[in-house]
């Protein structure tokens, strides 16, 4: 590895984000999301990877043992925290800019924080994000423009 990622500002997942996309790489993988969250006492990093035929647990294992030392060596994280490597999932969650231009012509949810024509709900095909206004097309063909800041989530739409 080449140099190490800088902390900053003590931005968690900027930093672990820079470490830990090549590694990803280097595995045949691609590192779809990093969070770092609290969830009642405990502090959880997140790793979503992901592959085009689909992540296995072999996938998050290699990942988990690959990120472990850098992530050891680099030490951006004060608090104890538990490490989990995982897929997105096919109801993966739309984040990033490149999540809504890879994802452009899927079906997707977006759940609103207020309603909109009374619904906080939306299924519509995905069309993609611009200045951070997400872009659908309705069942009825019209296009709707949301900015991602009303969205409490936007995820793809599974049919079971």
């Amino acid at each position: 590895m080449s140099e190490k990622p800088k902390n900053r500002g003590g931005n968690t997942v900027a930093v672990v984000t820079e470490l830990a996309e090549p590694i990803a790489a280097q595995l045949g993988l691609s590192l779809w999301d990093v969070r770092f969250v609290k969830e009642g006492a405990m502090w959880y990093l997140r790793l979503f990877i992901d592959k085009e035929e689909g992540v296995t647990i072999e996938d998050c294992e290699a990942m988990s043992r690959a990120i472990d030392k850098p992530l050891d060596d680099l030490d951006p994280i004060e608090q104890s925290y538990c490490l989990e490597v995982c897929s997105p999932g096919i109801e993966r969650e739309l984040v990033r800019p490149e999540h809504f231009e890879a994802m452009a012509g899927e079906l997707v949810c977006v759940t609103l924080y207020r309603p909109r024509d009374g619904q906080k709900e939306i299924i519509a095909t995905l069309l993609g994000m611009r200045d951070k206004i997400i872009l659908l097309e309705l069942e009825d063909g019209t296009t709707l423009e949301l900015p991602q800041k009303e969205t409490v989530s936007v995820r793809i739409y599974a049919e079971f």
